[in-house]
């Protein structure tokens, strides 16, 4: 019950802290938020694994971090996870524990971590493709997975042994597929449509250089 009250409490501060009367002006901010939820949805469709609750799958939250920031990206990584979960490839009793270390820790860490190389490395295009998105794509999925994995073991839903043989032994073959994932699509992002990007800014990346 606490993971579901810290859960929906961090979404509804998201919520609360959104310019509502800005994005229900904005046509195009709209679509990219629905869009950049709907896109995730087969993505996590795609699933694996050998137990109940440690399947491993894509996450693509780097992209939408990016793309829409802290508050929107954590709001539309929430539809996403309720439709999924509607479409019953997950389950709602475990919607809150999903919620808070599958959707808010990997958005607020891969947005955190974009706030920290923005402030402290050079500001150009290359680093912000490949730290803050490649890079910053791979840590995200590695804190999600061991955070995950860390719950398991202290809810005592599998034994440590069980875990590390069945789960975090996969890890390292998600990484490099998720870098390349969000890497490409930010890419594709910066260079086709920079607008979409709120967390892009040309005189910063560009301008210049």
């Amino acid at each position: 019950m606490m993971i579901w009250i810290v859960a929906v409490g961090l979404v509804l501060l998201a919520a609360w802290r959104v310019n509502w009367p800005a994005l229900l002006a904005d046509k195009r901010r709209q679509h990219l938020c629905f869009g950049g939820a709907i896109a995730l949805v087969p993505l996590w469709m795609l699933q694996a694994g050998i137990r109940d609750g440690l399947e491993i799958h894509f996450l693509g939250l780097t992209t939408l971090a990016l793309m829409l920031g802290w508050r929107l990206g954590l709001l539309m990584a929430t539809l996403t996870l309720l439709l999924v979960t509607g479409f019953g490839f997950e389950t709602w009793p475990e919607f809150g524990e999903n919620l808070l270390l599958g959707v808010i820790l990997p958005v607020s860490f891969s947005y955190f971590l974009f706030l920290v190389i923005y402030s402290y490395l050079y500001r150009h295009l290359f680093v912000y493709i490949f730290v803050a998105g490649f890079f910053n794509a791979a840590l995200t999925i590695s804190v999600k997975t061991v955070a995950l994995a860390a719950y398991m073991v202290w809810s005592g839903e599998y034994s440590w042994q069980i875990v590390q043989n069945d789960y975090l032994t996969i890890l390292p073959l998600l990484l490099f597929p998720e870098a390349l994932l969000n890497g490409m699509a930010i890419t594709l992002l910066v260079v086709f449509r920079p607008q979409w990007m709120c967390t892009f800014y040309d005189r910063d990346y560009l301008i210049n250089k």
